[in-house]
C-alpha cells in the first residue's frame, strides 16, 4: 500500500481546498444504525456485528436516501426557517439568502477561510468550518445566527459517523482525519493519513466504512470506522486529460478526487475527479475502480435528485452540472450557464425543485431549475463563496458536509 500511495505523491494546486484556493409512495425505508451499548469510548457499534454483516445489510437495502423525500422533515427540524448559509472564504464572513425571495437577509463574520457550512448529525447546528481559523463557529438554525465558536484544528471539512457517537474531521493540510466528540468537539484519536489532501466522504450503506478523496495525491482512502484504522488506499487509473486540463491544474495524469457520493442502491460510490472532468464509479463492496464517466471539465459536487434518480454533477471548469442516471450510470441532460461560471458545493432545496450552488471564483450563488434544467437566478454574496448548506432538508440524520442525510 505505501509503494501505491508513494507513486502517486505530487504537489499540486488546490482544486476544492483551502491551501490554494413528493414524498416517496411506498418507499422501503433506509437500513440505519443507531448507537448501542457496544458503543465504548465513542467508537463505532458497527464493529461488534459479525461477518455476515455486509451481506444482511446489502440484501436489506432499497435505497439509502429513501427518508429523503420532498416535504419528509424531521421533527427535530419543526418551525426552523428555510434559509441558504454561505460561506465565503476569501471574505470570512456567511451570507444568508432566503430562497424563497433570493433576498440576502443577513451577512456576519466568522473565522478566517470558512469552508462549509455542515449540519449537525442530530439537525440541531450547522457549524461553519474555519479552516484557517481553526474554529468551527455554530449557527442556530431557528434564528439562523452565529454563536461563539470553537476552537478546533484544521476543520477544512466535517462528516460525522451514520450512528451518531463520532464527528469526523478533515484536517486536509495535516493529513489526518480527527475523532472527536460530536458535541463539544474535544478530541479522541488522530488518524494519519498515508496520501494527501483528504476532504470529501461518503459511507457505505451499512455505516461500517468511509470511502474518502485525497485531493493532492489523486488516491481515495477506505477507512474502517469502528476499528479506527485505514483498510485500503484505492488507486485511481491514470487517463489521458483534455489540454485546457493541464493548462489548468498544471499535470498530466493525476488525478483530482472531489465529492464522493452513494447511489441509492448502497452498490457504487460515484467519486467525481476535477482533473479527468468526470466520476468514477467504484464498487461500494471490493472498493474495486469499475470505470470513468466524464461530464465536464473540473467536476466537482455531487447531489442527488429527491426521488434518488439522478446525480447533479457540478462541472466547476466548464460552467455547467451534468444529470447523470443512475439507473443509466451516464449522463442523460446538461445544464449551462450562460457566459461560463464556476459552480462549485451547494444542496437540493427541500421540495427537490431547486439546486443552490456556490459560485466559487465569481462571487455569485447559482440557483437552478431542476424541472426545467436551466439557470433560473445568480445572486451576488462575497469572494470565495464555496460549500453552501440548503438548510433545512429532508432527513432522520446528517452525515455531514453540506448536507448528505440518511
Amino acid at each position: 500500500m505505501a509503494a501505491g500511495v508513494a507513486l502517486g505523491l505530487v504537489t499540486v494546486t488546490s482544486g476544492c481546498g483551502g491551501e490554494g484556493a413528493r414524498t416517496g409512495a411506498g418507499a422501503t425505508p433506509a437500513a440505519t444504525v443507531s448507537p448501542t451499548a457496544a458503543a465504548k469510548a465513542g467508537r463505532s457499534p458497527q464493529a461488534e456485528a459479525g461477518p455476515e454483516r455486509g451481506a444482511a445489510k446489502k440484501a436489506a437495502v432499497r435505497d439509502v436516501y429513501a427518508n429523503d423525500r420532498a416535504g419528509m422533515l424531521s421533527p427535530a427540524v419543526a418551525g426552523f426557517p428555510s434559509l441558504v448559509y454561505v460561506p465565503n472564504s476569501e471574505s470570512g464572513t456567511v451570507t444568508v439568502i432566503d430562497p424563497r425571495t433570493y433576498k440576502i437577509v443577513r451577512e456576519f463574520s466568522v473565522g478566517r477561510r470558512p469552508q462549509h457550512v455542515v449540519p449537525s448529525w442530530d439537525l440541531k447546528t450547522l457549524w461553519v468550518n474555519n479552516n484557517d481559523g481553526n474554529t468551527l463557529t455554530p449557527i442556530d438554525p431557528a434564528t439562523g445566527r452565529p454563536g461563539k465558536a470553537i476552537a478546533v484544528e484544521d476543520p477544512y471539512n466535517l462528516y460525522f459517523s451514520p450512528d451518531g457517537t463520532t464527528a469526523l474531521v478533515m484536517a486536509e493540510r495535516l493529513n489526518r482525519l480527527d475523532f472527536r466528540d460530536p458535541h463539544t468537539f474535544r478530541l479522541r484519536e488522530s488518524l494519519p493519513m498515508p496520501c494527501r489532501g483528504i476532504n470529501h466522504a461518503d459511507f457505505t450503506a451499512d455505516g461500517s466504512m468511509m470511502l474518502a478523496s485525497c485531493e493532492f495525491s489523486g488516491h481515495l482512502v477506505v477507512v474502517d470506522l469502528g476499528e479506527r484504522k485505514v483498510r485500503e488506499v484505492v488507486r485511481l487509473p491514470r487517463l489521458g486529460v483534455t489540454p485546457a486540463s493541464m493548462a489548468h491544474h498544471g499535470m498530466m495524469h493525476h488525478s483530482m478526487p472531489q465529492d464522493v457520493k452513494l447511489s441509492p442502491d448502497g452498490e457504487t460510490f460515484y467519486v467525481a475527479d476535477m482533473a479527468k472532468g468526470g466520476v468514477w464509479l467504484v464498487d461500494a463492496e471490493r472498493f474495486k475502480v469499475r470505470r470513468f464517466v466524464a461530464t465536464g471539465a473540473g467536476a466537482h459536487g455531487l447531489y442527488v435528485s429527491r426521488d434518488s434518480k439522478h446525480l447533479y454533477v457540478s462541472n466547476r471548469g466548464a460552467g455547467s452540472v451534468s444529470v447523470v442516471s443512475f439507473a443509466r450510470q451516464r449522463p442523460v441532460g446538461t445544464w449551462r450557464i450562460p457566459g461560463g461560471g464556476s459552480p462549485d458545493m451547494g444542496g437540493v432545496s427541500a421540495d427537490g425543485r431547486r439546486l443552490w450552488l456556490a459560485g466559487r471564483y465569481h462571487g455569485v450563488v447559482y440557483v437552478f431549475d431542476t424541472e426545467k434544467g436551466r439557470l433560473e437566478r445568480t445572486i451576488r454574496v462575497g469572494a470565495g463563496p464555496h460549500g453552501l448548506a440548503v438548510y433545512p432538508q429532508p432527513g432522520t440524520y446528517s452525515l455531514g458536509h453540506t448536507g448528505v442525510f440518511r
